[in-house]
């Protein structure tokens, strides 16, 4: 049987997660941008709290991708 530490992915549960939370903001934030009802989408959700959570959402992965693990 498998020792669960000694595995060869490179990414454990806590990475995977934050990942697929980072992909889950993204796409709530593109979503809000269409809530957005002014025209061409330039009221606050369209360019300020949309853009921010899909900021958020590329940025949380990549820090937990590049953090140093001791």
């Amino acid at each position: 049987m498998a020792n669960p530490n000694n595995s060869n992915f490179p990414l454990d549960r806590k990475d995977i997660m934050i990942l697929i939370a980072g992909l889950c903001i993204m796409m709530i934030g593109f979503f809000v941008m269409t809530l957005d009802k002014e025209p061409f989408g330039f009221g606050f959700l369209g360019i300020t709290l949309g853009p921010i959570l899909v900021l958020i959402g590329v940025i949380l992965p990549i820090f937990s991708l590049f953090k140093i693990k001791k």
